[in-house]
């Protein structure tokens, strides 16, 4: 709440005055596991009880609730795309093996919890323009460069397509989905499953490990 005086926030307890920057961390920390839980469709009202704050302070921070979740997608997803990772898979001095390897290595550790998995499948959900933002973007600066890279090795007798990488990325994401969607075991190794996705994927396009 504000304090009458100064014209800054306390939450419902009275306790100490956050500074803005770090008031707004921690509303948008709280507005991911909220919507990870509850869905898109969670209110405001809600997550400012649950942040012991009134609803005016929220809207203080963020205008609308479209610019929470603007936020909310950029600490979820964009925060978590290394901006090296193109210049990376499209490193052709490293083998193309070790290069998916790295990546789905890294990427796996990023978007494998629960916050994040929730969230992206209420977002497919609702239809929410945020997944769909992702998606491209992922696309631009992930998918299309293994696909160059990939056609650029395979053999003659099989050109790969953007399914194919489709094919290959959905079936890592999917270790996640059943995790922690689906709530069944994770895999001892992920590591192994991931290594042998993208061998199984290598092989089809007659790929070698040192290509």
């Amino acid at each position: 709440m504000l304090d009458s005086e100064t014209g800054h926030d306390r939450d419902a307890g009275g306790r100490r005055r956050l500074p803005p920057k770090e008031r707004r961390e921690q509303i948008v920390n709280e507005a991911v596991r909220f919507f990870a839980e509850v869905g898109l469709d969670g209110n405001t009202r809600q997550l400012a009880k649950r942040l012991g704050v009134t609803q005016s302070l929220l809207f203080k921070y963020f205008a609308t609730k479209e610019d929470l979740l603007e936020a909310v997608y950029e600490t979820v997803y964009l925060d978590r795309l290394s901006s090296d990772w193109p210049a990376r898979l499209t490193d052709r001095s490293v083998s193309l093996r070790t290069r998916l390897l790295a990546f789905y290595t890294e990427y796996s550790a990023l978007i494998f919890e629960h916050d994040w998995m929730r969230i992206f499948m209420f977002s497919g959900l609702a239809g929410a323009a945020l997944n769909n933002r992702y998606l491209e973007h992922l696309g631009g600066v992930i998918l299309n460069p293994v696909l160059a890279e990939t056609a650029a090795l395979a053999s003659a007798s099989a050109r790969p397509t953007m399914e194919d990488i489709w094919n290959l990325h959905g079936g890592i994401v999917y270790i996640g989905i059943r995790t922690h969607i689906y709530g069944l075991p994770a895999p001892e190794n992920p590591e192994e499953v991931i290594a042998s996705a993208i061998d199984k994927y290598l092989t089809y396009f007659g790929i070698s490990e040192t290509d």
